[in-house]
């Protein structure tokens, strides 16, 4: 994941920090040049690292921090705080248009992954209730109308091409036939550059020319590090954009781009890439973003992915059957079928405070969930119901079925057991006792072991 070396030297930084106790200037001033020095190694812009800890030490050496008790957690909430600013405080949505449709265009250097995030947002679109429609305008690379149609179908978003027609004309008719089918959004996936080419930059201008863009977003791949910057500015100063969209940030990019853009540009981070399914785009907000470069964690967009991926009439019916001990293999089915829709396991442990860096060095894989759900659809419905029937030969039938070991099987009705066991006894007093050994062996408890084949 983005930023792990860098929140590693910042939690060993204000380790150091708190073992002193109180601080002394020398103190703050080594700090921070073990901060800016953290962010340098980051990617982050030299100047934007520069006046970063600037900032943060001006605001570090004052009375009330250096004299106060709790003087190193007061240096982390004033890092958290510039963090945020640094990135640009709070989230900001697309300009929406008046009337229909909302023009949105996509820009950006080959191989940044422009087209596929068209489709990425696109789909966002739609899950929140709009009839996006894409638009496509790259008539140079071979096949890049054809990806578009394959994306749009995935998302289940309609894609309105007229071929090697020019793009400004396209885009045209496309307003047309977007009013005409009630479509709110529509997405221009332009053509990309290998660099920045004058005659590709004035295609872009006169579809500007041509219809009443909304929304220019550039799409800027996080793992070029400082060039990230560079492109963003140089599309900005001959465009005049109106967000970023940084993709690969759950790949090995050192992150720096996504702390330098909004100092450089001075526009925002609107969304990141965050894997390669269809579904993973996020909205950018900085101050989660900050908490999870500090280890702090990313609760909110936890409950938000959840909200958004468990069906809550199945969960509600999940936890009413616990409560009564009636849960079966069916339920767990179902559980595990909604943890996989959220992503990776390792994405969504990350974002539980305290959890991240437990399970960096870790090997989750995400395989566990398919062989558990090999397991329990070979089993026959009497058996998901009554575990407790399944004898020897059934073991070895699942088995065999389910492609694993009878070893596997045996393992996965054992922590099902404890599973009840452990829910069981939450109902009973001195449970919350019992309850974080109990929890060893499952997912959010013991990492290396969880669920695991």
């Amino acid at each position: 994941m983005a930023f792990e070396g860098l929140s590693d030297k910042l939690a060993a930084t204000f380790k150091r920090l708190r073992s002193k106790g109180k601080l002394k200037e020398n103190d703050v001033k080594e700090a921070m040049r073990e901060v800016r020095l953290a962010l340098l190694e980051a990617d982050v812009n030299y100047k934007v690292a520069k006046e970063f800890t600037n900032r943060c030490t001006e605001k570090c050496i004052g009375e009330k921090v250096m004299e106060s008790l709790t003087a190193p957690q007061m240096v982390v909430k004033i890092v958290r705080d510039e963090l945020c600013s640094l990135m640009g405080s709070e989230n900001v949505r697309i300009n929406t248009a008046d009337k229909i449709p909302t023009v949105i265009m996509m820009c950006g250097l080959q191989g940044s992954g422009k087209t596929t995030h068209c489709a990425k947002l696109a789909k966002k679109l739609k899950s929140q209730g709009h009839r996006p429609i894409m638009v496509a305008c790259d008539i140079y690379r071979p096949a890049a109308i054809e990806q578009l149609k394959v994306l749009g179908e995935k998302a289940g978003v309609p894609v309105f091409e007229k071929g090697l027609q020019k793009p400004e004309k396209t885009v045209v008719d496309a307003i047309k036939h977007a009013r005409d089918y009630g479509n709110d959004y529509m997405l221009i996936d332009t053509a990309g550059r290998l660099h920045i080419d004058s005659e590709l930059m004035d295609e872009l201008k006169r579809i500007c020319d041509s219809v009443e863009v909304n929304e220019i977003l550039l799409v800027v791949d996080s793992m070029v590090g400082q060039d990230a910057v560079n492109i963003a500015k140089t599309f900005n100063d001959l465009l005049e954009i109106n967000g970023v969209i940084l993709t690969k940030l759950d790949g090995d990019s050192r992150g720096g781009a996504a702390l330098s853009v909004r100092e450089v540009t001075g526009k925002p981070i609107k969304y990141v890439g965050v894997g390669e399914k269809i579904d993973d785009i996020e909205e950018f907000h900085p101050d989660r973003m900050a908490q999870r470069i500090l280890g702090m964690g990313d609760v909110l967009s936890l409950i938000e992915k959840v909200e958004s991926e468990i069906d809550e009439k199945q969960a509600l019916e999940a936890a009413r059957r616990l409560e009564e001990n009636s849960f079966d293999m069916n339920d767990l089915l179902a559980q595990f079928q909604s943890i996989k829709k959220m992503g990776s396991l390792k994405s969504v442990l990350s974002m539980i405070p305290g959890v991240e860096r437990q399970i960096r060095d870790v090997d989750i894989d995400d395989r566990q969930l398919l062989r558990i759900e090999a397991i329990i659809t070979s089993m026959t419905k009497k058996e998901r119901i009554k575990p407790a029937i399944l004898n020897a030969s059934r073991k070895r039938r699942i088995a065999s079925g389910a492609g694993v070991k009878v070893e596997d099987v045996n393992k996965l009705l054992k922590q099902y057991e404890q599973m009840k066991l452990m829910f069981k006894s939450m109902n009973k007093k001195g449970s919350k006792k019992k309850m974080p050994r109990m929890m060893n062996g499952f997912p959010g408890g013991n990492f290396p072991g969880g669920f695991g084949m």
